[in-house]
């Protein structure tokens, strides 16, 4: 009730009144990936829902049984007929319903590839879009006064959900000062995990992330791994003395492998981290805390947490920069962005 309240507007000349009358705009269409099957969905119709707007969702065809479960849920709580749609479409289908005059709203969350595909569709009819696409998220440490939960909070910002997070801390920039105790203690770690990761999504993702891997190496990268690809599950590993020269340098690798890089001050560490196409989310571990405000200013990401992963909350707003989409997800920044903001 707070975000959707009546907004004053204070004019200069002191003369009438005047306000920003938050409204919804009518149907949307989301497009959602197979990563996170019922959050992804939630955190955009969630809000919107509670706006006033409709939902049309269409969800990854990896997932037909999520999306009909998701569908059996909104109905069970309530909401009416037609408020939230499910529906198993192709790709040009969805064109066609991003064409329709009574959609006005586009929202996907996946590859980079496919929102450059709805954009340019949603641009040509004119229709708002918002962007989550993917990242490859900057993990700093700086200084550190406890080295094992630090590589215990990388553990965690790297491998939840077998790495294929486009938030997981995927580049891990570390001060030469602690890098050798990091690098130990971290490879130690990541070895140990082979046992608790599931399977990638796919053989083709598997097949996609070894190409990557591969490449690395042959450009002159060390990869400490726990074991040889069985279809698609891949083995958790290590990656040090990546190329910047390397196209693997600055793609994102979608899986249980992380890169780690040993920088010399604070500011080669705020330029390695800013040397990608994506600007997602971002990780600052430091026992300085003016120096973590410091990097938090100069990072180019839509989202910094310091010294803390999974600091998600609904209250937080979610989404990036560059090649990582734009618009937000969640609190009053997300359910702001599919509202008519009418000036009376």
């Amino acid at each position: 009730e707070r975000f959707l309240a009546d907004e004053p507007i204070e004019l200069l000349d002191g003369q009438g009144t005047a306000l920003i009358r938050r409204t919804p705009v009518g149907v949307l269409l989301g497009i959602m990936p197979w990563n996170y099957p019922y959050y992804q969905v939630a955190r955009f119709a969630g809000p919107n829902l509670l706006l006033g707007n409709t939902i049309i969702l269409k969800h990854a065809p990896q997932c037909p049984e999520s999306a009909a479960a998701l569908q059996q849920i909104f109905d069970d709580a309530g909401f009416p007929a037609g408020a939230y749609v499910n529906v198993y479409a192709t790709n040009e289908q969805i064109a066609v319903a991003i064409a329709d005059p009574r959609v006005r709203g586009v929202s996907l969350t996946g590859s980079e590839r496919a929102g450059a595909a709805v954009a340019e569709t949603a641009g040509r009819h004119l229709k708002k879009v918002v962007l989550e696409l993917g990242g490859s998220d900057p993990f700093i440490i700086l200084s550190t006064n406890d080295m094992d939960a630090t590589v215990e909070a990388a553990i965690a910002g790297r491998f939840e959900n077998s790495g294929q997070a486009c938030n997981a801390a995927k580049r891990f920039i570390v001060a030469a000062a602690v890098y050798d105790e990091f690098l130990e203690k971290f490879t130690s770690e990541v070895l140990r995990t082979a046992d608790e990761l599931a399977p990638l999504s796919s053989v083709a993702a598997a097949q996609r992330l070894a190409e990557q891997v591969d490449r690395a190496v042959a450009d002159g990268a060390t990869l400490v791994s726990a074991g040889e690809r069985r279809g698609a599950w891949f083995p958790p590993g290590v990656l040090t003395g990546v190329s910047p020269d390397s196209a693997s340098y600055r793609e994102e690798l979608f899986g249980p492998v992380a890169t780690v890089i040993k920088v010399a001050s604070e500011d080669e560490a705020v330029a390695v981290a800013n040397d990608t196409p994506f600007g997602l989310g971002s990780y600052v571990f430091t026992t300085d805390a003016e120096q973590a405000k410091r990097v938090a200013d100069k990072i180019d990401a839509g989202m910094v947490f310091i010294n803390a992963v999974g600091a998600e909350g609904v209250e937080l707003p979610f989404g990036g920069v560059k090649r990582s989409g734009f618009g937000r997800e969640l609190g009053r920044f997300g359910i702001d962005e599919f509202v008519n903001k009418k000036l009376i």
